[in-house]
């Protein structure tokens, strides 16, 4: 059975040990060589970046996210051990981990990491679909007479050079469609490198639980549920025109999937959808001020990633969660796109203002959609408005004091609250 030894990269036949380096970190499958569809997760990404960056911290649980009202962003292996997970409260994840370090996030350092992993990834393909700053899927067909090794050879030499040259891990999973390729990086995690061939893919997917499926969360589980689809094999006994007529055309992708098979190609030019950032607070507020306050510092967060993109959105949203977990979400659509701060913060605390104050509030967020290229952003002024052209002027103003000064640089007062 063809082998590969994830640390010297030597690749043999089948064996629990490398014979050349001894190394026990062996993957042996027997679609090893030929399978070139792959889904690349780096291991626990934010917190590996701090460890990195911060060699006390190595052996101590770390979590990244905010204060007591947050949620946690990710959690290193440590901190998992004891139960911490992604989106758990931040105060629940203490409870069960009092004595973890808790670091605010520091994006800057993540993208940095990531654009290092990404330049790795683009020498073995071009075909390359990020996910996230932590994740993307690999197509390498065809790269074998290129670089004089398989895919999974490849592979294993990207995670090598990660950790050597990075110093950051990741986990690989090795298949023949993106479906599966995403289950298996997560089957061995951390450092790990899964293989699922197509062979062996209606035994390894039979009782399997449909949560499993990429975009089933726990409202589609449910529905699934209703009509007693928990597994797999529930999802076969179902004809596609039933799964289509009860769920649309999310039911034949599960009619699809429960076969193992996923036609989506790997896109290297996905479009972003969306543009949207949200603060949960420390303690539940109905303060007009604070509250306009993060209306405005959302929204010139928002704005920041939109220019940095190159990207304009037709459509502001501002969403709110109440104390009870009530959520209220409130959209316009704009005559022109925009990627301004003040547009946006305008547009936003208008739906924030027609809801209503209905707090005490402990999340809100901004956002906008229906992008389009920046070229064809609104150009500042407005007849109805006659200090918008004023207002467009200084923030472009502000945005040139910033890139050279940096992002502290010059702020309003507004944002102060």
């Amino acid at each position: 059975m063809p082998a590969l030894c994830r640390d010297c990269l030597r690749d043999f036949n089948s064996g629990a040990r490398c014979p050349s380096c001894r190394s026990a970190r062996v993957v042996s499958h027997p679609e090893l060589m030929t399978l070139s569809i792959a889904h690349m997760d780096c291991d626990a990404f934010y917190a590996s970046v701090e460890k990195r960056d911060d060699p006390t911290l190595a052996d101590k649980p770390v979590i990244i996210g905010g204060g007591r009202r947050g949620v946690v962003s990710t959690a290193c292996y440590v901190a998992r051990i004891k139960g911490v997970r992604s989106a758990m409260p931040m105060f629940q994840a203490l409870k069960l981990c009092p004595d973890a370090v808790v670091i605010r996030p520091r994006m800057e350092a993540y993208v940095e990491a990531s654009k290092a992993i990404k330049a790795m990834m683009l020498e073995l393909t071009p075909a390359i679909e990020p996910l996230s700053l932590d994740e993307a899927f690999m197509d390498l067909r065809g790269t074998e007479r290129l670089h004089g090794a398989p895919p999974a050879a490849m592979l294993a030499r990207l995670i090598k050079r990660m950790r050597d040259e990075l110093g950051l891990s990741g986990s690989i999973g090795l298949s023949h469609n993106k479906f599966l390729a995403k289950v298996a990086s997560d089957l061995d995690k951390p450092r790990g490198f899964s293989v699922i061939g197509e062979a062996e893919t209606s035994d390894f997917l039979a009782g399997k639980p449909v949560r499993m499926i990429w975009g089933v969360g726990p409202s589609a589980q449910a529905s699934l549920e209703k009509v007693g689809i928990r597994t797999f094999d529930d999802l076969l006994r179902w004809e596609k025109a039933d799964l289509v007529a009860r769920f649309g055309g999310t039911g034949e992708r599960l009619y699809h999937i429960a076969r193992g098979e996923d036609f989506r190609r790997v896109s290297a030019h996905t479009p972003v959808k969306s543009i949207s950032k949200e603060t949960t607070f420390n303690d539940d507020t109905s303060s007009l001020d604070i509250l306009d306050g993060h209306i405005w510092r959302l929204s010139e967060q928002v704005a920041d990633r939109a220019k940095a993109k190159g990207l304009a959105g037709r459509v502001v949203t501002l969403k709110l969660k109440r104390a009870n977990f009530s959520a209220i979400s409130k959209r316009i659509s704009l005559r022109e796109p925009t990627q301004l701060a003040d547009r946006i913060y305008r547009e936003a605390r208008a739906l924030f203002d027609s809801v209503g104050n209905q707090g005490p509030y402990r999340l809100i967020g901004t956002g906008i959609s229906d992008l389009s290229d920046a070229d064809g952003a609104e150009p500042g002024g407005d007849l109805l408005d006659p200090n918008a052209e004023k207002r467009f002027k200084a923030e472009r103003a502000t945005d040139a004091i910033r890139a050279r000064f940096g992002a502290d640089a010059i702020k309003k007062g507004r944002a102060l609250r």
